[in-house]
């Protein structure tokens, strides 16, 4: 599969993967930061952004679509940075394809089976009238009445774009998401560990990484570190500057 990707900088090279309904769009200023040093990928995840749709969701395939990503662009052991279902794209491919990666870094999911809690927003996206809305206003009156959080809704509806010849359509595979989310919330896929440098970093006020996952971390991700941000579930978003800096220190450690 033929992922949407941006690239910027130059140097080691770092892959980006974006939550579930997130898109390379939301890692620009991160991204930014970061290719001063490094060459940096952002990528859209099958069923997200402008990469194309497919039947099929989970954790097998989205490890495998990152494989292929590194063979065509021919990167030797990039770092992997993914948040929340991109973190756990990112936990599967590193205990499935060690020799293929350099570092991983994990923000705010652990190595857990999640139950569904997102079928709530799918609900009021289903909700939205695509085909006869006109403008985003219209989109976040309706799904306000299911999201309460201003800032969710901001970042959902950024999966809404305008079509040429008027009107508005999704980004994302919406059907699809909505029949995978058990498959999202799913425990890691693939048997061992990974042995290589791992940064875990959670959100303080983020239920994601609890104090009781820490073992569990530990046993599969044996040289990883973890460290807490005061911020919810999006640590990038909330404090991206403090985050790249968190990024940046833990690369630099590993360097020496």
């Amino acid at each position: 599969m033929q992922l949407f990707f941006r690239e910027s900088g130059q140097g080691r090279p770092i892959i980006i993967l974006h939550g579930l309904m997130g898109s390379s769009d939301n890692w620009l200023p991160q991204a930014k930061m970061l290719s001063d040093e490094y060459r940096v990928f952002i990528v859209d995840q099958r069923n997200h952004g402008q990469s194309p749709h497919n039947h099929t969701l989970n954790y097998t395939v989205l490890a495998s679509d990152l494989k292929e990503f590194i063979e065509q662009q021919g990167l030797e052991k990039p770092i992997v940075l993914g948040h929340s279902m991109g973190g756990k794209t990112a936990m599967n491919f590193a205990i499935a394809y060690p020799d293929m990666i350099g570092a991983l870094i994990v923000a705010d999911i652990a190595p857990k089976y999640y139950k569904v809690h997102h079928d709530v927003i799918v609900k009021g996206l289903k909700a939205i009238p695509i085909d006869t809305i006109t403008t985003r206003g219209e989109a976040d009156q309706v799904l306000a009445e299911y999201v309460k959080e201003e800032d969710v809704r901001q970042f959902l509806l950024k999966n809404l774009t305008r079509k040429p010849e008027g009107g508005f359509s999704w980004k994302i595979n919406l059907p699809v998401i909505e029949k995978s989310l058990e498959d999202i919330g799913q425990d890691l896929q693939f048997e061992g560990t990974y042995n290589g440098p791992t940064l875990f970093i959670r959100g303080a006020s983020s239920n994601y990484v609890r104090d009781e996952d820490r073992d569990r971390i530990k046993k599969l991700f044996p040289k990883s570190t973890l460290i807490t941000m005061d911020t919810g579930h999006w640590v990038q978003a909330e404090k991206p500057k403090e985050f790249v800096e968190v990024v940046r220190n833990f690369l630099h450690a590993i360097k020496q």
